[in-house]
């Protein structure tokens, strides 16, 4: 299971780091990986990040930074001298934004500052983005999924280390950019469990079918009432389809 254990990473979906202390209480001793995002970020900043990595989590911060290629070169500096062991751009932001987050990370090694060597993936599109709302809202014409392994592609190119995406589209993705390409899948609901804002799901062990290496669960172990049980559960999915797929 600790194979496994290294692939599920749950999202902190707190509004402040008291609420998330009793989650993480209750998972001490499941090594996965930890979500921090805008809410929990924006609310107890970078001692929320130092708190999971003095645990000895890998943390992920789920920020997506999509701004002028200058900017998002200094917020992936500062990123990367916080110590954090994964982070997020937003593809949409073009080629030279992506090859600029890269360039940021080299920056803090440059200078002494880096805490880590974090691996860069790009947001393609949101697991809440349906067909309707991609082509009569964000005005992209054509498939969801075919706008997903554009924005791969172009991730690829950058030197980005993968995508965030959803399950549906991983093996188009594996096959675009090879089975090396880092896939982060969230969107993930266990079988019965509320759908909620998200449009593009799969229960966690189909996701493990698909081939992806990460996926992101929040309120369905965040929410339940015995979230040890429900993160134990998700794990034991995953492991058997890990073993199916061997």
């Amino acid at each position: 299971m600790n194979k496994v254990a290294g692939q599920l990473i749950v999202a902190l979906d707190y509004p402040n780091a008291q609420a998330a202390e009793k989650l993480l209480d209750e998972l001490k001793g499941i090594p996965c990986y930890m979500k921090v995002g805008m809410e929990l970020f924006y609310a107890a900043g970078p001692a929320i990040v130092e708190r999971l990595k003095r645990d000895g989590y890998r943390v992920f911060l789920d920020l997506k930074m999509h701004d002028i290629p200058n900017t998002v070169k200094g917020g992936a500096r500062s990123i990367t001298s916080m110590g954090v062991d994964m982070f997020n751009v937003h593809a949409a932001g073009g080629l030279k934004m992506m090859e600029a987050a890269l360039q940021g990370v080299e920056a803090a090694r440059q200078s002494g500052t880096a805490q880590s060597d974090p691996v860069v993936i790009a947001v393609t599109q949101l697991t809440s983005t349906d067909q309707r709302m991609l082509n009569e809202e964000i005005g992209i014409p054509g498939l969801v999924e075919d706008a997903v392994v554009h924005y791969a592609k172009l991730a690829k190119r950058a030197g980005l280390a993968g995508v965030v995406a959803s399950a549906q589209e991983v093996v188009r993705i594996k096959d675009a950019c090879g089975s090396a390409f880092v896939t982060v899948t969230p969107g993930i609901r266990p079988q019965g469990a509320e759908v909620g804002d998200q449009s593009r799901i799969m229960t966690p062990g189909d996701a493990i079918r698909q081939g992806t290496d990460y996926i992101v669960v929040g309120r369905p172990i965040t929410a339940a009432p015995s979230p040890r049980q429900a993160a134990e559960a998700i794990l034991a999915e995953m492991a058997n389809a890990s073993a199916e797929s061997r």
